[in-house]
């Protein structure tokens, strides 16, 4: 009976405890800056012959550039510090509509915001601030230093954020795989054309991104053929019953096909069928492969390999520093970690982010880091679409969940929403950001 009332009550105690815990780092930013105002003019600029110490942040979806944001506002004006930020991309990709973009048409450009906006002014050094991004990857990260993939420079670091997140197949729906915009544009508008040409769609993978590409397209063609197929007993099998019934109550009122239990072992395009291990064969034109998560923690996995868990992820310490005692000053955040949070998304990672960010803040003073991270339910909190006007809102912990139907107004979804937080203006990129970015230190 109390059950939703007492889960809404701790939702919020658990939201006024973040905004406290970030006033306390405000309020102790604002006391040292006021400290640094009344110091001599003589300790306020660092010695010409000393090198910048090197913070360098490896990604930047979410986790690491929540990471960059909030350490490059939170340096004091005189501290030896500055940030690197790695990233191969030349645009965040906002990957939460890709699913939506990939079936609806004339959209693609706004799943591509533009770096910068959501960076402290004037913190870039082309701007006279202190921070360095980098266009590159890094091929490989040791104790002390970097090395970039493209121009094979070595960076030296004094700390390393590692946010290089994961990938479900690394193609459409889940990831774009490309750095370029244009040719992320080109593949989502292919996708586009090759959905809408196809008679008989088979989606793999009964996830957000599976159930959301497969009702978005038989919403939008009704006379397609689609058909769902989900390895496991249940769609959303992650989640509770409520959404996992909730979801497949939508699914199947579109006329979408559902096959359980059951798994696509290959494809023969010749017959046009999509085989399944079962022995039954599904006519296929199109199939489109929406399984799995694959961390990507291959540059931590070569460095330390007992900070890698079975499942490939990053081990960490509370404080978000790996586990490997001799390398202290190596954080993680984002779906690159293993921190048992139930439905990992960007509201988990922003908080691992601002954890690392301030402990390497503290580190970087000769400070003990104290921040940790604690998984939460809230960060749980998914919105499911069924179709392009329909959604449902679900949250829950493992006790107890409840779920809101909603109705989608906008076909694009929160894309002006995701632009306007990253401190972009939907939907104009005029590509000042590019000119200001750099490839090598």
């Amino acid at each position: 009976m109390f059950e939703k009332p007492l889960l809404i009550i701790n939702g919020i105690g658990f939201g006024l405890s973040a905004i406290l815990s970030m006033l306390r780092h405000s309020l102790s930013f604002r006391l040292k800056l006021l400290r640094h105002s009344l110091s001599s003019s003589s300790s306020s600029s660092l010695p010409s012959s000393e090198k910048r110490r090197n913070i360098v942040i490896v990604g930047a979806s979410i986790a690491g550039y929540t990471a960059a944001r909030t350490i490059a506002q939170y340096l004091l004006p005189d501290s030896p510090y500055r940030v690197v930020v790695v990233e191969p991309r030349d645009h965040f990709h906002f990957t939460w509509v890709l699913p939506r973009f990939c079936v609806a048409e004339g959209h693609e450009h706004k799943a591509f915001i533009p770096y910068g906006g959501y960076l402290p002014a004037g913190s870039l050094e082309a701007d006279g601030g202190k921070m360095a991004w980098i266009k590159d990857r890094v091929a490989r990260i040791g104790r002390d230093t970097i090395t970039l993939e493209g121009s094979g420079e070595q960076i030296p670091y004094e700390f390393l954020v590692v946010a290089t997140g994961s990938g479900a197949t690394d193609s459409l729906p889940s990831r774009v795989p490309t750095n370029d915009k244009a040719e992320g544009l080109a593949l989502l508008r292919q996708m586009q054309q090759r959905i809408k040409e196809a008679k008989d769609l088979v989606v793999v993978g009964g996830g957000a991104a599976g159930v959301e590409l497969a009702t978005d397209a038989k919403s939008k063609y009704p006379e397609k053929n689609v058909t769902l197929v989900h390895s496991r007993s249940a769609v959303m099998h992650r989640f509770g019953p409520r959404l996992q019934s909730t979801a497949l109550d939508g699914i199947k009122e579109l006329g979408i096909e559902v096959v359980m239990g059951d798994r696509v072992v290959s494809e023969d395009k010749e017959k046009g069928v999509a085989v399944l291990k079962s022995g039954r064969d599904i006519v296929c034109d199109l199939l489109v492969n929406c399984t799995g998560q694959r961390p990507d923690s291959k540059l931590v996995a070569q460095l330390s390999p007992s900070s890698i868990s079975e499942s490939g992820h990053i081990l960490t310490k509370p404080t978000l520093q790996i586990q490997d005692e001799s390398l202290p000053n190596i954080y993680a955040c984002g779906d690159v970690l293993e921190t048992n949070t139930t439905h990992p998304n960007s509201r988990s990672a922003m908080r691992q982010a601002r954890v690392c960010a301030f402990n390497v803040l503290a580190a970087a003073e000769g400070k003990k880091p104290k921040d940790i991270y604690e998984p939460h339910w809230l960060d749980g909190v998914i919105k499911l679409t069924l179709g392009l006007d329909k959604s449902v809102t679900n949250v829950g912990d493992e006790k107890t969940e409840f779920s809101i139907a909603g109705k989608e107004r906008k076909e694009e979804l929160m894309a002006a929403g995701a632009w306007h937080h990253l401190g972009a203006k939907p939907f104009e990129d005029d590509g000042s950001f590019l000119s200001k970015i750099k490839s090598r230190i």
